[in-house]
């Protein structure tokens, strides 16, 4: 069984890696003359080669039309169908004219060939403008790749649809099934870089076809089957599918702010198009630029696009790599140990010197000597209330056997001085600051020393533990950004998962350091 396993690693593997030499030779010929949509292009090839469609969101203009034509050039002896649809648009436009020949025969047949049902590659511009009767047949035609000719149902070669509108349907148009079957939606801009702008007003109308496109770097027909079979058995990452999980939650968690629904389906679909961005990459499992393409996905609207798109990026950045150790549950152990070392081992607070009278309650005890310009000296032992301490309550101290001396007034100020007063005016107020016999942070005398090598020892776990994580991350790190290097991400796109993986090695290392710290306490 492993030996079968390892044959089929080392097919795919090999395949995967012709695709990305393949792919990386196509879109260079793709993307002549194209300003600003190389990214466009190279996801809109990606989505035709995992079987999904595309929905091409902008104005006029921006040559969305020409990257379906394009594409359709990506394969061998591409069969291509393109309409403009309008509110006119009838299904004889899309799908073919009704054959009187065979209408006179009393059947109801359309002659498709040339049209929508006979096409490997279509481009439906507008398409939201269209009729229903068009927009349920499309459904059906995208959804089981069949059309319905009269009492025949033929299969259709569909490879890719890519649709194309400056707007997204409305709601409770019935439109929501259809716009589901796009999984990829990619928005198309005017040029933005003045750079870009200039050489295109410079340049000679861009061809629709690459030009000087040889044929062994197009993909056939059967080379497509083989890749779709290989890209089933790549494998999500354990990184790719807690990213995912996160996505999902907090769109779930922001779904009335977002109003973004994403179906199970889609779900399933958008996995199938990060298996083959892994594919086409030369790889056998996903990793976090593939997971990138997700903000292509999950948007439904011009409103939530931007917040969506930052969701992803986030989830990106703040995953970093999963380990095969839970940090979660050692930050648990290491707070809980901290406040043990803390609480067992150190005082938490300031500790007096009080005596505890026979009611039970703690006192500071003054040598109080209170000096009178007439008479001589009054000396009088008195105990005030520990209570008082931290207040400014005026309160009569005790004797010794808890009695009330009410002669006498304390009254601390908040600071942790009391100034004290004797009813009789000849003599002066005296002051009096506790004394303290340990102060906060001070270790505990006497400590059980097999509880300081006990927790010393746990925390030396957790140490070994992070150690552990920490050198599981560099390993996975090393030559990662390579790996990362994508056809269809940018590199300032796949940064953000570097530095999120920067930053998750300096959080370990801080984490590495406390418990450092928390070891030196238990010397």
């Amino acid at each position: 069984m492993n030996n079968e396993n390892n044959t089929h690693q080392q097919s795919l593997s090999t395949q995967s890696h012709g695709a990305k030499n393949k792919i990386k030779s196509l879109l260079k010929k793709l993307t002549e003359g194209l300003y600003e949509r190389e990214q466009i292009m190279s996801i809109a090839l990606l989505g035709a080669i995992s079987g999904q469609n595309t929905f091409l969101y902008g104005p006029p203009g921006t040559a969305k039309s020409l990257i379906s034509r394009r594409l359709a050039s990506a394969f061998k002896e591409p069969i291509y169908f393109e309409h403009l649809m309008n509110r006119f648009s009838s299904p004889e436009d899309v799908f073919g004219p009704v054959s009187i020949k065979a209408l006179k025969e009393d059947s109801y047949i359309r002659k498709i060939e040339g049209y929508l049902p006979t096409a490997n590659f279509a481009f439906l511009d507008e398409i939201w403008k269209s009729s229903p009767a068009i927009l349920n047949s499309l459904l059906t035609l995208i959804n089981e790749h069949k059309f319905k000719n009269g009492n025949q149902s033929i299969d259709v070669p569909l490879k890719s649809l890519i649709a194309a509108s400056n707007e997204v349907p409305l709601e409770n148009q019935g439109l929501d099934a259809l716009y589901d079957r796009f999984i990829l939606r990619l928005p198309v801009l005017p040029i933005t870089e003045e750079k870009n702008f200039n050489n295109l007003l410079n340049s000679k109308p861009t061809p629709e076809k690459p030009t000087n496109i040889k044929d062994n770097i197009t993909i056939s027909y059967q080379e497509l089957e083989n890749w779709q079979q290989q890209i089933y058995n790549v494998e999500l990452s354990t990184d790719t599918l807690m990213i995912i999980k996160i996505i999902k939650n907090e769109l779930a968690e922001r779904f009335e702010e977002l109003k973004a629904y994403v179906s199970d389906r889609r779900w399933q679909r958008a996995a199938i198009l990060l298996k083959a961005s892994a594919f086409c990459n030369g790889r056998n499992k996903t990793n976090h630029s593939d997971v990138i393409l997700l903000k292509h996905c999950l948007w439904t609207s011009p409103e939530n696009r931007q917040i969506i798109s930052d969701i992803v990026m986030k989830a990106i950045e703040d995953n970093g790599f999963i380990s095969n150790i839970n940090l979660s549950d050692l930050d648990n152990e290491k707070e809980s140990l901290d406040r043990e070392i803390n609480n067992e081992l150190y005082h938490n607070e300031d500790v007096y010197d009080v005596m505890t009278l026979p009611d039970g309650k703690e006192y500071f005890k003054v040598n109080a000597r209170f000096e009178s310009r007439y008479d001589g000296p009054h000396v009088n032992i008195l105990h005030i209330p520990y209570t008082t301490f931290k207040t400014k309550e005026k309160k009569h101290p005790v004797d010794i056997n808890g009695n009330e001396l009410k002669q006498y007034t304390c009254q601390f100020d908040g600071q942790g001085t009391c100034t004290i007063l004797y009813k009789d005016r000849d003599y002066n107020n005296i002051l009096f600051k506790p004394t303290v016999l340990c102060h906060k942070g001070d270790k505990k005398k006497d400590i059980n020393t097999r509880l300081i090598s006990s927790l010393k020892q746990s925390i030396i776990k957790i140490r070994k533990n992070l150690n552990e994580v920490l050198t599981e991350i560099k390993e996975k790190n090393n030559n990662y950004k390579l790996n990362l290097e994508s056809h269809f991400v940018t590199n300032e796109e796949t940064d953000v998962a570097i530095k999120g993986i920067i930053e998750q090695t300096q959080q370990i290392k801080i984490r590495i350091k406390d418990c450092e710290r928390l070891e030196s306490l238990c010397k």
